[in-house]
């Protein structure tokens, strides 16, 4: 499997797109606003003539679907995404003037609902969904055990966890879901997150200060 992170800077959200040696392909959190951004994303996955299987969203806060009606118009694709955070995608355009500025294009319903245990096929790999709540209600962590790695939205950082103020957010279920569902898996597993540097679950172990 192959991966390739882009950072887009509306706010600094990682995106990834992951593909395997059949050139299929899914992207998670398209958090491109943009417009030489949404291009840089098509560019790469026309470049390498990959065939976008998958548009995965972790959670619907909107610094992570700026781009899914990018990608519907672009490719055809629907986000998938569990249905406890679907009220998020209507709060998206308040929640931008909050923030100062106009959404560029209004938000797209979802294509498909995912559940705790839903695996995601392209390919030759297989993902799992793993339901992480706390951060938000919905919140979903990607995992391929034959890969070794994770990919976890705002739930789990380089020694920091995801901030469960917001609304539907708990800082004991995150905890606990973290611990419980995440710190399970091995040691040497990366983990690739919605926002800055990859880390290990070992590391986050030994190191984080949430759970020390």
């Amino acid at each position: 499997m192959k991966i390739k992170r882009f950072e887009f800077n509306m706010f600094p959200v990682n995106c990834y797109v992951i593909w395997d040696e059949t050139k299929e392909a899914v992207v998670i959190d398209p958090g491109c606003f943009y417009d030489e951004e949404k291009q840089t994303l098509k560019n790469f996955i026309l470049t390498n003539n990959l065939n976008v299987k998958h548009l995965l969203n972790t959670h619907l806060h909107l610094d992570h679907i700026f781009g899914n009606p990018f990608m519907l118009k672009e490719f055809g694709l629907s986000a998938e995404a569990n249905k406890a955070d679907e009220y998020w995608i209507d709060e998206a355009p308040k929640q931008s003037r909050m923030f100062g500025f106009q959404l560029q294009e209004e938000p797209v319903p979802l294509g498909k609902y995912l559940h705790d245990g839903d695996i995601i096929t392209f390919g030759n790999t297989k993902l799992e969904a793993i339901h992480v709540p706390g951060h938000s209600p919905g919140s979903l962590v990607y995992y391929c055990k034959e890969d070794n790695c994770m990919f976890s939205g705002d739930v789990l950082f380089q020694g920091s966890i995801g901030r469960a103020d917001l609304t539907g957010g708990n800082f004991d279920e995150l905890i606990e879901h973290i611990c419980s569902r995440l710190f399970v898996l091995p040691n040497e597993t990366v983990v690739y997150p919605g926002h800055g540097a990859p880390t290990t679950i070992g590391m986050e172990k030994a190191e984080n200060p949430f759970f020390r």
